[in-house]
């Protein structure tokens, strides 16, 4: 049964930083591609960004771009976002789940909230 547990959001000013971690059990990393999402209140979740199994390639949204930086650690079953000049338009729960062509699971985890003041 996969796990994903989210960590690293929190309350920061507008063009601060945070970096979020995601840990993935169950399942073998190594072959996932994996994405972070994010769902605002009254909002769709949507994609953000999105890495290959091997970190090879990487897409993000038009919205984070330059911005924000998806990495992984196959080894620690991790995959990290390094958000930077955060905006309040960011604030939102995020989570991460499979992504890159790989249809994302039907389980999500709890989320990190990251709420950005102007």
């Amino acid at each position: 049964q996969v796990q994903l547990v989210e960590s690293g959001g929190g309350l920061v000013q507008a063009g601060g930083s945070l970096r979020l971690s995601c840990v993935v059990s169950g399942s073998v990393f190594s072959i996932l591609g994996m994405g972070w999402y994010r769902q605002a209140p009254g909002n769709q979740r949507e994609l953000v960004a999105q890495m290959a199994p091997r970190g090879s390639a990487a897409n993000y949204a038009d919205s984070v771009k330059g911005r924000f930086t998806i990495s992984r650690d196959n080894a620690e079953n991790t995959v990290y976002l390094q958000m930077n000049s955060l905006k309040p338009e960011d604030t939102a729960v995020y989570y991460c789940n499979r992504a890159m062509g790989q249809i994302p699971w039907n389980y999500w985890g709890q989320g990190t909230q990251v709420t950005v003041s102007s």
